[in-house]
């Protein structure tokens, strides 16, 4: 049986310690910002995205990652004889699954998977391909498992402030006003059954680190069949007293074998903006 790589585009937000684990490969997205191209948590990070637009009001942009580069990427490994099973961001959120399923098309062994989710939602459909390489899977039986998997892995996030993404036109100056006139901190959900669409969930009021054990109790109530392996919270620098007191709540009222601190990407980040920070996890049903 041939070798299968794991791949994922730099999205996934799984952090360097189970990259190295694992032996995972990334993709990075292209991160524009002041006509520069960069390379997603290669050549830039969420601070320095968070600094330009703090001291210049410089916002970035971002780019998929095209069939041409993804054919060049994959290549590398089936010229050596390997398969290759890639996890993408969702499709509805970006054109990359589609550029690897064009990728796909010209190679032999390599299978792109819609993970229709985002962050480290889509690196926990990662880590179960891991474990199916580890055991012997193949990669097209790894495919088929994880798109049966794909509505399992749910992912939201909680927004301190609208003034990133009032300033990138995702929401309107006025929506932005009102919620931080009224202190709403508004949750994100990703529907990973429509292509990982997003959509606003509950709203929250108060102070921040009130909220944010508001909203860890909320997403675990609502999914109590989670699977109890692996649970991320996933920020894109919050504080650590924030971070702390979440990860507490989580060992004192859940059953989670593993609880990882990842902080997402530049794609993730510059999307959601500073102090965003988020409870992600699968479900067995």
């Amino acid at each position: 049986m041939k070798k299968v790589v794991i791949s994922a585009d730099s999205t996934c937000d799984l952090g360097d310690e189970l990259k190295e684990k694992w032996g995972i490969h990334y993709f990075p997205y292209h991160i524009n910002l002041e006509g520069k191209d960069y390379l997603d948590n290669v050549t830039i990070t969420p601070d320095f995205l968070y600094a330009a637009y703090r001291e210049r009001k410089a916002l970035p942009k971002t780019s998929a990652i095209n069939s041409g580069e993804y054919i060049e990427y994959f290549k590398q490994f089936t010229d050596e004889g390997c398969e290759v099973v890639h996890i993408n961001l969702g499709s509805a959120l970006s054109a990359s699954y589609q550029n690897a399923l064009i990728a796909a098309s010209e190679l032999d062994g390599v299978y792109p998977v819609d993970s229709q989710n985002l962050s480290t939602g889509t690196g926990l459909l990662v880590l179960k391909a891991c474990k199916m390489a580890s055991d012997g899977l193949s990669a097209n039986q790894i495919a088929d498992s994880l798109k049966k998997l794909t509505p399992y892995s749910h992912a939201s996030f909680v927004l301190n402030t609208l003034e990133f993404m009032r300033a990138g036109g995702r929401c309107s100056a006025v929506a932005a006003f009102g919620a931080n006139l009224l202190g709403i901190k508004p949750s994100i959900t990703v529907d990973n059954r429509d292509g990982g669409r997003m959509s606003v969930g509950k709203k929250y009021r108060g102070k921040f680190d009130k909220v944010l054990l508001s909203y860890a109790e909320d997403v675990i109530a609502k999914h109590p069949d989670y699977d109890d392996e692996t649970v991320f919270i996933t920020h894109s620098g919050t504080s650590g007293d924030y971070i702390s007191a979440v990860k507490k709540y989580l060992l004192e009222n859940t059953s989670f074998k593993n609880i990882y601190v990842t902080k997402a990407s530049c794609t993730i980040s510059c999307h959601c903006g500073p102090d965003t920070l988020g409870v992600l996890f699968m479900t067995k049903s």
